[in-house]
């Protein structure tokens, strides 16, 4: 995969300023085929980059502030080597907590998380399963889009091949906060 991004000249003529593979990618070792990839982020409030300037080595969290966004690849293995006796789980959780800061602390033992984000992702290739709480398993092909409106949820991949997806996160506030605010704001 590359990243092509562009910018501006000079004369404020668009340009390529970037053609190559993002600095921000991660090729697991200890989860074979599991990969994680920053694309591009954004600032809340933030104008168009005009120089093309790489945002995403300043981003501390791969999880959007409100009004920030993140857009990502991410390959997921089967989930036959995700389960497999041979992953060192302390490897991979030390592993994850490097690559993908944010993120990573918000899952949970059997792959669920939940994210204040609306995600915008779209499987590019195999297929996967989206697990969420009210015990659905939906199967996704190449060309599906899930909208993610900040909810719990898994991935799953029940085949024998990895599956390629592409998100884009777009920080929010938190419902469950904003109805605690309302809560204390009617006591």
């Amino acid at each position: 995969m590359r990243r092509i991004v562009t910018g501006h000249d000079s004369d404020g003529h668009s340009k390529v300023v970037e053609d190559g593979r993002p600095p921000r990618w991660h090729d697991y070792t200890s989860v074979p085929d599991l990969s994680v990839a920053v694309l591009w982020s954004t600032k809340a409030g933030e104008p168009t980059n005009l120089s093309g300037a790489d945002p995403t080595l300043d981003v501390d969290s791969v999880v959007p502030s409100p009004g920030e966004t993140r857009a990502m690849r991410l390959v997921f293995p089967p989930d036959s080597a995700m389960m497999s006796p041979d992953i060192d789980l302390a490897a991979f959780g030390a592993e994850h907590m490097r690559n993908a800061p944010g993120l990573a602390e918000l899952f949970e033992p059997d792959g669920n998380h939940k994210t204040p984000s609306i995600d915008y992702s779209v499987l590019i290739e195999g297929e996967l399963w989206l697990e969420t709480d009210d015990g659905k398993h939906t199967k996704l092909a190449p060309g599906d889009v899930v909208v993610q409106n900040g909810t719990r949820h898994a991935w799953r991949n029940r085949s024998n091949t990895p599956a390629v997806m592409v998100s884009v996160l777009v920080g929010v506030n938190d419902a469950a906060d904003g109805a605690v605010a309302a809560q204390d704001g009617n006591s």
